[in-house]
């Protein structure tokens, strides 16, 4: 049975930072003329830029959104859960789908839960982490992956 398509009108986000609404937007509302791909969207936080940065890509053919909307600090931490992975892929560990089902199973998620944009801050330290521990085990070097420590350590 074929999934019904919901028009992009219909879909509510709303923003976990603030509690405002977010709107479709072209990506060019936040990226200006630094935007790669005209045709791509995003969920941008009704508070954006003055009160609040959150915002999350949108599928191209749906529309809807690729995750849960995040501020810069989250967003930047889910590209780096997102190298550590691909990583993986690059160096041969295993498949794409391979490393997903792994992934899944050392956090413990179902495989609707098993979705980086959809990760907190929190949950992209693990997957860096478990990344981390399966590249020393197969002897890959580190340094081929920009990995930034969690500088909010103590």
């Amino acid at each position: 049975m074929k999934k019904k398509r919901q028009k992009p009108e219909n879909i509510r986000v709303r923003c976990p930072y603030c509690g405002r609404m977010a709107r479709l937007h072209p990506a060019s509302y936040v990226y200006g003329s630094d935007n790669l791909d005209s045709e791509s969207y995003l969920y941008v936080c009704d508070g954006y830029p003055d009160n609040c940065d959150a915002y999350v890509g949108a599928h191209k053919k749906s529309l809807l959104p690729k995750g849960e909307l995040a501020d810069g600090q989250l967003r930047n931490k889910r590209i780096l859960a997102h190298r550590a992975l691909n990583t993986l892929l690059e160096e041969g560990c295993m498949t794409k789908k391979s490393a997903y089902i792994w992934l899944q199973n050392r956090l413990c998620l179902s495989e609707t839960e098993m979705h980086i944009g959809k990760f907190s801050y929190f949950r992209c330290e693990e997957t860096i982490r478990e990344c981390k521990k399966l590249m020393e085990q197969n002897k890959i070097k580190i340094e081929s992956f920009s990995y930034e420590e969690n500088k909010f350590a103590a």
